[in-house]
Order: C-alpha cells, then sequence, then structure tokens
C-alpha cells in the first residue's frame, strides 16, 4: 500500500517505532573524515528524517549493524560459560537497492551456508529494511552492470521531497503507525537508476587459470596492505576471534569476534610461521576471484554489488573496477 504524508510528520512516525526499534541510517559525523577538518557520511543511529543523508553514498556500508566491528559472543569463568545478551530493541536500517542485495549475500555466508550463526540470526531476525531510492548514480558505482541497481525485497520504500514523503509499505506494524498520522493514499513504485559512469564486464571465459597471470604483480608494489577496501565493503564478511581475559582475575574473561580483512598481514597465518598468499598481489588476486568467479560458482550470483566504496576510500588509488576489466585480456594472457 503507498500513502503520502507531510514529511514534517515522519518524525511523529519515529518516535513511535523507537519504542521497539533503533533506527538507522546514513548520516553526516563532524570532523570523522579521514583529512583534517572533514566529514563522513556512515550508519548511525537518528531520531528524525533531517538526520538521513539521502544525496551522497554513505562512505561505510550497514553491515555494522548485523555484523558489529567487535561483538561479544560469550562470557567465561572457570565453571560456566554465559552468552551475551541480545539487543533489547530490534532495529530499522534505511538502505540503498546494491546494499539490500549486499544482504542477500550477508544471509548466504551466515544462514545458508552450513549450520546457521546464532549470532548474526538473531540481529537478523529482528530487523526490518527502508529502501532508499538513488536519484543519480555516485561516483565509481557499477552496480547496473552487477545486476543489483533494482530490488524488490524491501519492507518499506521512502522518497522524500521538500514538503511530502511517499511511502510503499509492506510492514504491517509501520502500516499500523501511518494510519494514526494524516495520510492519502497513492501508488508508489520505487525509482532506480539505469546507467552508471563506470562499467565492467567479467569475462565468461573466466577461471582459475587466471591466478598465473602478472597482472596480480602490479598490486604487489601498489597495495599497501590497509584493508581499507574490506572494512568499506557491504559483502567482506571475514572475522577473526579473540578470548580477553580479565586482568583481575586471569581466568574469567570473554571471547569477541572482530572483522578480518585478506588483505591485511597475519590473515593467513598459520601454526608453524607458515603464512599464505604473503604477495600483496596475490591477496588482492583472492578478494577478486572471490567476488567475481568463487562465489558465484558456489551460489549462482557475483558477490560484489558494484557499491564502488573500495574504490571511493583506497589509499593508493586502486581501482576495483578497473581490475575485473582487465581480467578478460589476462584470461587471453594464460589461454
Amino acid at each position: 500500500m503507498g500513502y503520502q504524508i507531510i514529511t514534517k510528520n515522519i518524525n511523529s512516525i519515529f518516535s513511535k517505532l523507537s519504542n521497539e526499534y533503533l533506527i538507522y541510517a546514513p548520516k553526516v559525523f563532524k570532523g570523522d573524515g579521514c583529512f583534517s577538518d572533514t566529514d563522513t557520511v556512515r550508519y548511525g543511529e537518528i531520531s528524525t528524517i533531517e538526520e538521513i543523508v539521502f544525496d551522497k553514498k554513505s562512505d561505510y556500508s550497514f553491515k555494522e549493524i548485523l555484523l558489529p566491528i567487535t561483538q561479544t559472543l560469550f562470557y567465561f569463568t572457570e565453571d560456566e560459560v554465559k552468552l551475551a545478551d541480545a539487543p533489547k530493541k530490534g532495529a530499522i536500517v534505511f538502505l540503498r537497492s546494491c546494499d539490500l542485495h549486499a544482504l542477500k549475500r550477508m544471509d548466504q555466508i551466515y544462514l545458508n551456508n552450513g549450520p546457521e550463526d546464532f549470532y548474526y540470526k538473531r540481529l537478523r531476525e529482528n530487523t526490518k529494511f527502508i529502501l532508499m531510492g538513488c536519484s543519480g548514480t555516485f561516483d565509481n558505482c557499477f552496480c547496473v552492470d552487477m545486476k543489483t541497481n533494482i530490488t524488490d525485497d524491501y519492507d518499506a520504500y521512502i522518497k522524500v521531497d521538500e514538503d511530502f514523503t511517499s511511502i510503499d509499505c509492506r510492514w504491517d506494524k509501520l502500516e499500523e503507525i501511518i494510519k494514526e498520522e494524516k495520510f492519502k493514499e497513492e501508488k508508489v513504485a520505487p525509482s532506480f537508476i539505469t546507467e552508471n559512469k563506470v562499467h565492467v564486464k567479467i569475462p565468461d571465459n573466466l577461471s582459475t587459470k587466471i591466478v598465473e597471470s602478472k597482472i596480480w604483480d602490479e598490486y604487489t608494489t601498489r597495495c599497501i596492505g590497509c584493508g581499507r577496501c574490506n572494512f568499506v565493503c557491504p559483502t567482506c564478511t571475514c572475522f577473526t576471534m579473540q578470548d580477553i581475559f580479565y586482568k583481575d582475575n586471569g581466568k574469567v574473561g570473554e571471547r569477541r569476534r572482530m572483522w578480518a580483512s585478506c588483505q591485511i598481514d597475519g590473515y593467513t597465518d598459520m601454526a608453524g610461521g607458515i603464512t599464505f598468499r604473503k604477495p600483496q598481489g596475490q591477496r588482492m588476486r583472492f578478494k577478486v576471484m572471490h567476488k567475481v568467479y568463487d562465489y558465484k560458482k558456489r551460489f549462482g550470483y557475483n558477490m560484489c554489488v558494484g557499491c564502488g566504496r573500495c574504490d571511493d576510500v583506497c589509499p593508493e588509488y586502486i581501482s576495483f573496477s578497473n581490475c575485473i576489466n582487465k581480467l578478460e585480456n589476462a584470461a587471453k594472457e594464460v589461454e
């Protein structure tokens, strides 16, 4: 059902939803940018419609809501283990089409790739997703070629004009609250972009032979292994574990999991001092092939959603989309 609501009344709806849900959306964090006196746009808790950034791509993805950067799994003593409590409220997340497709990738890894991840599932089950349309393409986006620019899998869609907000509602609770406000029924359909400035072409004949290509050598000299591309990516889901022992009692503590990155030192370290993929070029090869080959071979669709955040954030100006476009010649080289 579609509704038109006076924009200033949306905050009343947010207020009612906040009794049961924390609301997250892209917002400006003043002075939190990488350089002096710069801002950043990332996901944070909001309470008003005015806080949401609709006209810029968020520098970081939504994934830290469902997969916190650092997450306590359980507490332990000598005698017992206690699971960490679940959040007392659910979550509402505003995101774009590419990120909704990224959510499908996260679900595939954490819910449909063997035993379900208990901690991810309990957050996921109590989270609602509201689609934000894109008024135009952003720098470095290539979602159209990755076929993630359009989605029909959302709990609500919202489009905000100056005076009025249009909502396509598929969530019963939200619909009940909307009907408590002044509204007008209307047909609402999401608007999606159909053209990007950046284009990619994944070769049809891509195979594991490409690991022998010389193209990866370039990234050995360029990549500095900072892992920023992984941390902003909405489909990178790797983590590591850490046990924390309390100072006042060394036999009591907690187990945490935290984000890990295939691009940084230590990710492939094993007992005996063995390290796989030590050159940065081999790490780049692993990431690229996982995003556009390995994952698709297993699940039937590419892992990368074309959001372009990795290109936005790389301090060495390494372009993931350019790397994809080099694969065709690389495939010919190894053949």
